[in-house]
């Protein structure tokens, strides 16, 4: 069961002029609760002017070992108009104590021998250098291929970091840079990684057919290019892992779901269940968070995963899905956030 706590900043570092990394460090009673795996992401929160801000971000540094994490570090790039990004970049200094999540999400690897590849956009770095760096430590026998794509040299995030991945370990990541608005003295011509350029790059870099494991992040167009890029190639769905940082307002419209007459949503949250009316328009998150506060979610955008459940019973229809894989959608997975009833009663648990 995710949980908040404070946990105190103890650096801030600028990345580039529109992002910073956080650093946090966890006390020692507190490092099993912020235990992670590669890829994993936190929720921060924060509350301006009587409204509770929540945001999602990925973790950067290493996975812990056995004592657990000590510290976390997370990217955080400006978003025009963001309430936490801005509030990041301008006033948060060392010294601050900030409200954090214990960590969540599905977009991991699990360390093991064998040839690993990223298609990442922007910040979608951010959870791929956790996954990167944990992966060849940790295993003498893997390799790692990272394409990145970023608008400008100036604008890259982590540049220093990867480069540090590059010094290490030469023989085993590969490290090619598109940038979409600048040219470069070496390398790649600029322009935007699309499906068609990715289907002649990747083979040209890689075997494509013998990776392990495919890992697509940044916004949604690009991880939608890639994706389909590899199953061009015949890649099969199960070896390639999602995760969106960015979508248009504007993609998969939110859908008006009348929800049935009398309807209730019954929810099992950290070992409690309890049962309670669905008012006019709400979700099935919604609902529980009226009478349970401590219900978890992050984004309330369909993206980050943080309110995913199992549905018991009933039925429900998704309005945006960004992050279940169809294998968790098949499974009986639902996103409490963008699920709304469609039968009298539905019942889910936030526990499985």
């Amino acid at each position: 069961m995710a949980r908040f706590h404070t946990l105190p900043v103890t650096a801030v570092d600028q990345l580039t002029d529109d992002s910073v990394a956080l650093t946090f460090t966890v006390p020692p009673e507190l490092r099993d609760e912020y235990r992670f795996a590669p890829g994993q992401h936190l929720a921060v929160r924060r509350t301006a002017e009587g409204t509770e801000i929540r945001r999602t971000y990925s973790i950067c540094s290493p996975a812990p070992g056995d004592e657990g994490a000590r510290t976390l570090r997370v990217g955080v790039r400006l978003v025009d108009g963001g309430a936490f990004s801005t509030y990041a970049l301008k006033e948060i200094t060392a010294g601050d104590e900030l409200e954090v999540m214990t960590p969540a999400g599905r977009f991991t690897l699990d360390p093991a021998p064998g040839l690993y590849a990223a298609v990442v956009g922007g910040s979608g770095i951010t959870p791929v250098l956790s996954i990167a760096s944990t992966l060849l430590a940790s295993e003498p026998g893997a390799r790692f291929c990272l394409v990145r794509s970023d608008r400008t040299a100036a604008s890259t995030m982590f540049l220093e970091d990867v480069a540090d991945l590059k010094d290490r370990y030469p023989e085993r990541f590969q490290l090619v840079t598109v940038l979409s608005r600048e040219e470069q003295q070496a390398g790649l011509p600029s322009g935007r990684l699309d499906r068609e350029r990715l289907t002649a790059l990747l083979p040209a870099l890689l075997p494509v057919e013998t990776v392990a494991g495919w890992f697509l992040c940044g916004p949604y167009g690009l991880v939608q290019e890639a994706e389909r890029s590899l199953r061009g190639l015949g890649v099969r769905r199960d070896r390639i892992h999602e995760e969106i940082f960015h979508v248009d307002p504007t993609t998969a419209p939110a859908a008006v779901v009348p929800a049935p007459a009398h309807s209730s949503v019954t929810a099992q949250l950290d070992g409690r269940s309890g049962n309670w009316p669905v008012q006019d328009g709400e979700s099935v998150l919604d609902t529980v968070l009226r009478n349970r506060p401590d219900a978890p979610y992050a984004c309330k955008g369909g993206v980050c995963g943080t309110c995913r459940t199992f549905l018991v019973t009933g039925e429900v229809r998704m309005e945006r899905n960004f992050a279940l894989e169809p294998e968790e959608k098949e499974a009986g997975y639902v996103l409490a956030c963008q699920s709304h009833p469609l039968t009298e009663r539905v019942e889910v648990d936030f526990d499985r």
